[in-house]
């Protein structure tokens, strides 16, 4: 069985210094995180990358990737965000499939978006580096279906997806959903909003995540991590017992 390595999306503290979500993540005995370009590390500042790699190397944790907020098909170049995640010392980068849901996108944003994917994957392959969607509404990759469609269209092995819950679907659906892109899913996004974006903890999901995580760990291609994305409230003391929780789905 494959080890999913437990961690943290820095987004879920964007109020706090770069200095306290590591102390955080490492009280609470995490193993990564994925820096986030919305507050701690922007794209294109490499100075703000070095420090917040080298403070979570010090505290014994890895950049495991980095949640950028690049929209393919939009008029954005990728190259800050490469530059910076070269920096943060990552393989992964997190993208997102344009601005436009699945149900609304005509055929030429389809197309922009998946050419300038290309262009995007093909210039962190030349860095060493993947690109992973982010599996979410408002993009092209908002379904199960549409993100095969991107994936297989794109046709870069070196593109991925993450996976998280839809917002407000039962559990099964959940599931289902993530067994049809299973073969394709590098990280997952953990929380617990339920029955819409009321934040909950981790076990009032119990159903949902011991059934994810027992399917994942065994899958022939398991997520390389499971990422912690907000917490109840939003609350710093909230995150020691989460990642508890995780770490059990873990070694289930």
């Amino acid at each position: 069985m494959t080890t999913i390595r437990p961690g943290l999306c820095s987004v879920t503290f964007a109020s706090l210094s770069v200095e306290r979500v590591v102390e955080l993540a490492a009280e609470a005995r995490l193993e990564v995180i994925e820096w986030g370009a919305d507050t701690h590390v922007p794209a294109g500042d490499v100075e703000q990358a070095a420090r917040a790699a080298r403070l979570t190397t010090d505290a014994g944790l890895v950049c495991c990737s980095y949640g950028s907020y690049f929209r393919a098909g939009a008029d954005e170049a990728v190259t800050p965000v490469l530059d910076t995640a070269e920096v943060l010392g990552v393989d992964r980068v997190r993208v997102w499939a344009g601005s436009i849901g699945s149900d609304e996108a005509a055929p030429q944003d389809w197309a922009a978006t998946i050419a300038r994917l290309q262009d995007a994957v093909d210039e962190a392959s030349a860095r060493g580096m993947s690109l992973a969607l982010e599996f979410h509404s408002g993009t092209l990759a908002d379904t199960a279906p549409t993100t095969l469609r991107v994936l297989e269209e794109v046709a870069r092995p070196t593109l991925s997806t993450y996976w998280q819950p839809t917002v407000g679907a039962a559990v099964d659906a959940v599931l289902d959903e993530y067994r049809a892109i299973a073969d394709h899913v590098s990280a997952a996004h953990v929380f617990s909003w339920w029955p819409d974006h009321d934040r909950l903890p981790l076990r009032a999901r119990d159903a949902l995540w011991t059934r994810f995580f027992g399917e994942a760990q065994s899958a022939p291609t398991p997520p390389r991590d499971a990422l912690l994305e907000f917490v109840p409230g939003d609350d710093p003391a909230m995150l020691r017992g989460e990642a508890a929780t995780l770490r059990s789905y873990l070694s289930l």
